[in-house]
């Protein structure tokens, strides 16, 4: 299998902490080290904001102040970064859930608990597409 572009950026945003340590370890073990983290979706927002810009994020559905809904929404809704790919990482595994993120616009969804064997394919999936759209 072909390595993943070492060179992206990725931001992980997720309230909880230990949560944000697993998905930075799944993606240093994948050999991506250009890792932003955010605690919720408007120091997310504020990221966004900042150079480098961000390549991937991975969002959490259920945060306190913004949550990944909210969040993916005004993504979506900017100019600037409405083409950055999504993966919606949750605990919410319903049928609902998933079809909500999709509408708002995730590029794609993970179920908690994952293993890095599933977050690595998703990744894969998303940025071959994204390569594949150019």
């Amino acid at each position: 299998m072909d390595k993943i572009d070492a060179d992206i950026n990725i931001l992980v945003v997720d309230d909880e902490q230990i949560m944000r340590q697993i998905i930075g370890n799944i993606l240093k073990f994948l050999g991506l080290t250009k890792v932003s983290y955010a605690s919720d979706g408007g120091a997310a927002w504020l990221r966004l904001q900042m150079k480098p810009a961000i390549d991937l994020i991975l969002l959490d559905w259920n945060m306190p102040k913004m949550n990944g809904p909210e969040l993916l929404g005004m993504i979506r809704k900017s100019e600037d970064f409405k083409n950055i790919p999504v993966l919606m990482i949750t605990a919410e595994g319903t049928r609902e859930h998933i079809l909500k993120a999709m509408e708002i616009g995730a590029t794609n969804y993970v179920v908690k608990p994952f293993t890095p064997i599933v977050i690595e394919k998703k990744i894969r999936r998303i940025l071959k597409e994204k390569e594949e759209s150019l």
